[in-house]
């Protein structure tokens, strides 16, 4: 995993983006179906008379493609070789050693090491060099992180033997190390960002784990006196379908619509909430963005129907469907659009489409990606089909959930140097470089706090900038002097992220974040509790 780029919460190459890229949200029930048909006959034909030899599994795997390809956008096929891993981020948890790595001048160079996993165990460190897996030297083919993440993952009770080299170590380490449960954490980051304030961010997606965590987050949060809550969903592509209503519940009183859910032949769902909500009095804020997609379009449509909290951000990406996951014969599996749900006010939020016209799909998603980072104080969306929340606030749909504090881009953040030095993993690589460097000095340091202050006297930006300089990025002084908080921000915070972890790193990532600070403000003025939103209007606190 390069944690430069995974952990940033803007795409900057968005035309590269599809819609594979949001989760979506899939529901538990699973069916197998086998039923023979004309493909398999025409198969069966090329297979048996055609002139020359055909590969037909490869055949079939493409053929599968292109007809789901022929559907709605999030409707997918999953390949066999892809499905283990999709249900292991649907899970929350894989069979693995416990380690995140990135590649570094083509070395696999562990990042980070989770507390009491296997790898930690065997006295694996971050910094550590991966030069062999199974007595075999990686390559230039296996040194990727998509070929080192095969190997390293496998079956609970396996083993693994890998060649490291530690720092300044003489000669390579070979460790053999027995595959256990990893659990992939989506609450990444829970803290206290203000005085009574917690600041909650789930990241990349929901799981089936992903309540749980919130749970356990927010009752920590409570414990150290946060009365009031941030909840981060930018950058969530969706995911579990249960979890975004079970975290939505916990804020509502008894007897409030969460979501409903209705197809063709698909049994009508309804979710209600149960009255056991921990929180239902407590401030909410709920952050979004354009990649806020699915499960987080459930949360935040639920919370501005229901007049519950404040949505602040951009407008989300629009989806609205939603996918069940059937097995088929040879490990492959079809996750097949079969419902679309709705937000509590009747809307569906799925943004147009027309059946095998991805492409254009996609480009519709860009279009207004780039529309909504304009300098503008509102958003700027369909506003043609307008809802009533429960108390008679306006709101609009279809094409995702319009927030009722729109928040542009951060222009810092949109500088093509500062841009450039993320595509380029800039800040993860010159992070490692100086540890590599400082590491035993580095080490005092038991309190990420002191070594912050420690970072904030030295002179890393010009050594950031000259180090952009050697491989290849042009300096460019105007914009350097524009953005250098910035630059220096996200220094600290990746060199804080590979000695401390995730604990320290979004603290300081985050610092002065535009929407968390909008967040900040709406909960100080006391403008995020139940009644303070429904005394509201729509376009009142627009740009606010």
């Amino acid at each position: 995993m390069k944690f430069g780029k995974a952990i940033g919460f803007f795409l900057w190459s968005i035309a590269s983006i599809g819609c594979a890229l949001v989760a979506g949200v899939v529901i538990g029930e699973r069916r197998a179906y086998k039923a023979p048909n004309k493909i398999d006959t025409i198969l069966s034909l090329i297979s048996a008379d055609y002139v020359d030899s055909i590969s037909v599994p490869d055949m079939t795997e493409r053929a599968m493609y292109n007809i789901v390809s022929e559907l709605d956008p999030h409707s997918t096929y999953i390949a066999a070789g892809e499905l283990q891993q999709a249900n292991e981020e649907m899970n929350g948890q894989f069979g693995g050693i416990g380690i995140t790595y990135f590649v570094y001048k083509d070395t696999i160079v562990v990042a980070t090491v989770t507390q009491g996993g296997p790898a930690s165990k065997a006295g694996i460190i971050p910094g550590d060099r991966l030069l062999s897996i199974n007595g075999k030297p990686l390559t230039a083919e296996d040194r990727t992180e998509e070929s080192t993440l095969q190997t390293l993952r496998g079956d609970i009770g396996t083993t693994v033997q890998l060649g490291i080299l530690h720092k300044d170590a003489p000669s390579i380490d070979n460790y053999i190390i027995r595959r256990d449960y990893i659990p992939q954490t989506t609450v990444r980051a829970a803290f206290q960002i203000a005085e009574g304030i917690g600041y909650i961010k789930i990241w990349d997606k929901f799981s089936h784990s992903t309540y749980n965590e919130f749970m356990q987050a927010a009752a920590e949060l409570q414990a150290e006196g946060c009365q009031a809550f941030i909840l981060d969903l930018r950058m969530n592509g969706g995911g579990a379908f249960e979890a975004a209503y079970q975290i939505v519940n916990e804020f509502l009183p008894a007897g409030k619509l969460i979501v409903s859910a209705k197809g063709r032949i698909f049994s009508p769902f309804v979710s209600v909430s149960d009255g056991t909500g921990q929180f239902a009095n407590n401030q909410l804020v709920v952050l979004v963005d354009q990649m806020s997609a699915s499960a987080s379009e459930i949360v935040a449509g639920a919370i501005q129907d229901n007049d519950r909290g404040l949505i602040i951000g951009r407008l989300t990406y629009g989806k609205g469907l939603v996918q069940r996951q059937i097995d088929l014969a040879d490990g492959s599996a079809v996750r097949l659009t079969v419902a679309r749900y709705y937000t509590p006010s009747g809307r569906n939020i799925q943004r147009p489409y027309e059946l095998g016209h991805s492409e254009e799909y996609t480009q519709g998603w860009v279009d207004q990606f780039n529309w909504d980072n304009s300098a503008d104080d509102d958003v700027k969306g369909d506003k043609s089909i307008a809802y009533k929340t429960a108390h008679n606030r306006t709101v609009y749909g279809s094409g995702g959930i319009m927030p009722d504090i729109f928040v542009p881009l951060d222009t810092a953040h949109r500088m093509s140097y500062y841009i450039s030095l993320e595509e380029n993993d800039v800040f993860n690589r010159f992070a490692y470089e100086y540890i590599e460097q400082n590491r035993e000095l580095l080490s005092q340091f038991t309190h990420y706090p002191d070594l912050l202050d420690y970072l904030k006297a030295q002179q890393l930006l010009y050594k950031v900038v000259m180090y952009a300089e050697d491989i290849g990025i042009r300096r460019r002084s105007l914009q350097i002097n524009r953005c250098y908080k910035e630059i220096l921000q996200t220094t600290y915070a990746h060199i804080l992220l590979n000695i401390y972890g995730e604990q320290a790193f979004y603290p300081v990532y985050l610092y002065g974040d535009p929407m968390i600070a909008k967040g900040i403000r709406a909960i100080q003025k006391e403008l995020a509790y139940p009644d303070a939103v429904i005394a509201m209007q729509y376009t009142a606190i627009s740009g606010n």
